[in-house]
């Protein structure tokens, strides 16, 4: 049987004792204690295709997450319209440069490239291009369409309804909260 601990500042003896909490009980009973402590739920994890609401300027925006690689590539390429609190997050594994292109896409598109920490790299506003020809070869149709680049590397990028960036004053430099940990 264990001793049991002197309490320092009434001399009397402390039944209680601090034992280490070891091995995947502990994680679990410690994870339950902090939620209880706090309050709080631990966060779901990012699902493709899901939504997450993020924070521009001073507005709040439903991002659909494009966290796979088919994801990214589609993007929002076929959709005609998007509304004002709307948009893409897409989210890669590592910061790298960036370049995204109009491949069919059906309207104009704002985006911006943000680094690891939230540094907005390069805003653009993408132009819609005239879709591939019926006579037009594939690498045709692909040389043909510009590059808009992050700049800097880059770990995330939100595509918006055009002109949204200007208006809400976003600019290179300026910082996006995106929970980069989570995604």
């Amino acid at each position: 049987m264990a001793p049991a601990v002197l309490n320092d500042t009434t001399g009397s003896r402390n039944p209680c004792r601090h034992v280490p909490l070891v091995g995947s009980i502990g994680v679990i009973l410690t994870t339950i204690l902090c939620l209880a402590m706090v309050g709080c739920e631990p966060a779901a994890a990012p699902v493709d295709g899901g939504v997450e609401n993020v924070r521009i300027g001073d507005r709040t925006f439903k991002l659909e997450l494009s966290l796979s690689q088919e994801r990214r590539r589609l993007g929002l390429g076929g959709r005609e319209t998007l509304a004002d609190d709307e948009g893409m997050l897409f989210a890669f594994p590592r910061a790298a440069s960036q370049r995204f292109w109009m491949y069919d896409c059906l309207m104009d598109i704002d985006i911006a490239y943000v680094d690891p920490i939230g540094y907005v790299t390069a805003v653009h506003t993408m132009r819609k291009e005239p879709p591939r020809g019926p006579d037009e070869e594939e690498l045709d149709y692909q040389a043909r369409l510009p590059g808009y680049p992050s700049l800097y590397p880059a770990q995330f990028v939100i595509e918006l309804a055009p002109g949204m960036f200007d208006r809400l004053g976003i600019e290179a430099g300026d910082r996006i909260e995106i929970d980069a940990d989570r995604l």
